[in-house]
């Protein structure tokens, strides 16, 4: 890996994010295909890692997994007059194809309501068909005009959740639930808080009766949204006619739910943990949790330091952890401290002759404390009971960098009741997450983004923002029931 030099955060932020993801090798522009990246290895095993915990905990909710075209028939996406609205901007449409003009256009998904509603009309008839619960992990087209990667590309690589249900409690019980797990894997594994709310009006699901989000602060005060669980109500089952009859013989319509999350997650992580040397990775989002660097000057120091080294790679190992050891030619233990760094490992292992004298290694913590001469800190750990020492920094770290993060977000979180206060926290190209009473209106809502580039985040569930109290519109004066979180987004 080149030695490049990453540009500062508090210098070029939109430079730093882009030599970061270079940098640890997550992805690169497609270039000859507009607005598409490419992800490398390294960033396609963190989506792997995301992928596989949120696999785990729809499948432990009862979901499948399922597969559907990545070509829609234009028309069905004109039976639901808001969807098409929402989406017509963003569509990519097939119009020849084997060497001939086709019958009727088709769509690279956007999304995927539509074609999945039609397969719901043929598989629902009765109510005990119900609830229906499909997954798939798939790519889709949106025709972006900005793109930047992992944050928004024409295509992405996401999962969305599609469910049918007899009654709209039901359904509503649906859309909590799985905004909860995204919640949880944000929490417990993207060491990332975020804040659950409902979307507004303007900015809900093309198509749905509600939108619930997740809202994640970046460090630059910037707010990411991290996820969305949609109640679409009877609108899909009515333009596609999914119908059950229920326990009475009476045919309704299905009452439907759809959810998502993508690859912005990898972006969210970058932006949310990663510092002046590169990446840093979660351990339970880490592709490598451990790399072992063997340190030697003469050949014959090579067979015990190397044999060291695959020793306690294969008790780490054993405990479940994935380690590399880095016995690559030809490279100065410095380079190799560069490329783990960058790629964001967790944990470096160094083990040398010496530390075969003292029966011990040392370790370096991706984020470390500095010590008396303001270098990182290393800790010399007993090789005896290495799997436990490893285990506790790896624990140790997750559990910092989501305090860290909290800690950074609550710092840069305020609450005002007045126009200027507002305007103030917006000023000079600044963000943060600023708790604010709204009247309630669309025009107040577009005139606050035309003033200040602010939107709103969210109107905060239960127990996610200040307590309910009502106060005047920050714009206009007006009556307002609660505070919403008004933030400038990626």
């Amino acid at each position: 890996m080149a030695q490049s030099k990453i540009t500062p955060r508090d210098e070029d932020y939109s430079q730093w994010y882009q030599d970061v993801i270079a940098q640890a090798e997550l992805a690169e522009s497609a270039g000859v295909v507009k607005g598409c990246m490419v992800i490398r290895p390294h960033g396609y095993a963190v989506w792997e890692k995301i992928q596989a915990d949120l696999d785990r905990r729809f499948k432990e909710t009862g979901h499948q997994n399922a597969s559907f075209p990545m070509l829609i028939p234009q028309s069905f996406l004109e039976k639901e007059a808001e969807h098409v609205e929402g989406f017509a901007p963003e569509l990519a449409v097939v119009t020849h194809a084997g060497g001939k003009e086709l019958e009727e256009p088709y769509v690279l998904r956007p999304t995927s309501e539509t074609i999945i509603g039609h397969f719901f009309s043929k598989w629902i008839d009765s109510h005990r068909d119900l609830p229906m619960l499909i997954n798939q992990w798939a790519n889709v087209i949106r025709w972006e005009l900005r793109t930047r990667l992992f944050l928004r590309t024409t295509e992405f690589l996401w999962q969305e959740g599609h469910t049918a249900h007899s009654t709209h409690e039901e359904a509503k019980e649906e859309v909590r639930r799985m905004l909860e797990i995204y919640r949880d894997t944000c929490h417990e594994v993207l060491a990332l808080p975020v804040i659950c709310g409902e979307k507004t009006a303007n900015e809900r699901f093309a198509g749905a009766v509600e939108t619930l989000c997740i809202e994640g602060m970046m460090q630059d005060g910037k707010a990411l949204q991290c996820g969305t669980s949609h109640d679409l109500g009877q609108n899909f089952g009515k333009a596609f006619d999914v119908k059950f009859q229920n326990e009475n013989g009476e045919r309704e319509y299905v009452w439907q739910t759809s959810w998502g999350v993508s690859t912005r997650l990898i972006g969210a992580v970058i932006m949310a943990h990663s510092d002046d040397s590169g990446l840093v990775l979660p351990p339970r989002l880490a592709p490598i949790h451990v790399a072992i660097v063997p340190i030697f000057r003469k050949d014959e120091e090579k067979a015990a330091v190397m044999e060291a080294a695959d020793r306690i790679a294969a008790t780490l190992r054993e405990d479940g952890l994935s380690v590399k050891v880095d016995d690559r030619e030809g490279l100065k233990p410095g380079a190799k401290y560069y490329e783990w760094e960058r790629k964001g490992v967790p944990v470096r292992l160094e083990i040398g002759p010496r530390d075969l004298e003292s029966n011990s290694v040392m370790a370096k913590v991706r984020i470390a404390e500095l010590d008396e001469r303001g270098r990182p800190e290393k800790v010399s750990l007993p090789m005896e009971g290495i799997s436990a020492s490893v285990g506790k920094l790896l624990d140790d770290f997750q559990q910092k960098l989501f305090d860290d993060a909290l800690a950074r977000r609550e710092a840069n979180t305020i609450t005002v009741d007045t126009w200027d206060d507002f305007t103030a926290a917006f000023a000079d190209g600044q963000s943060r997450f600023v708790w604010a009473h709204w009247d309630g209106t669309g025009e107040t809502e577009k005139a606050i983004k035309e003033a200040t580039k602010a939107t709103i985040r969210c109107i905060p569930l239960d127990g996610e923002g200040p307590a309910a109290e009502a106060g005047a519109c920050v714009k206009t004066g007006a009556p307002s029931a609660q505070r919403v979180l008004f933030a400038k987004n990626y």
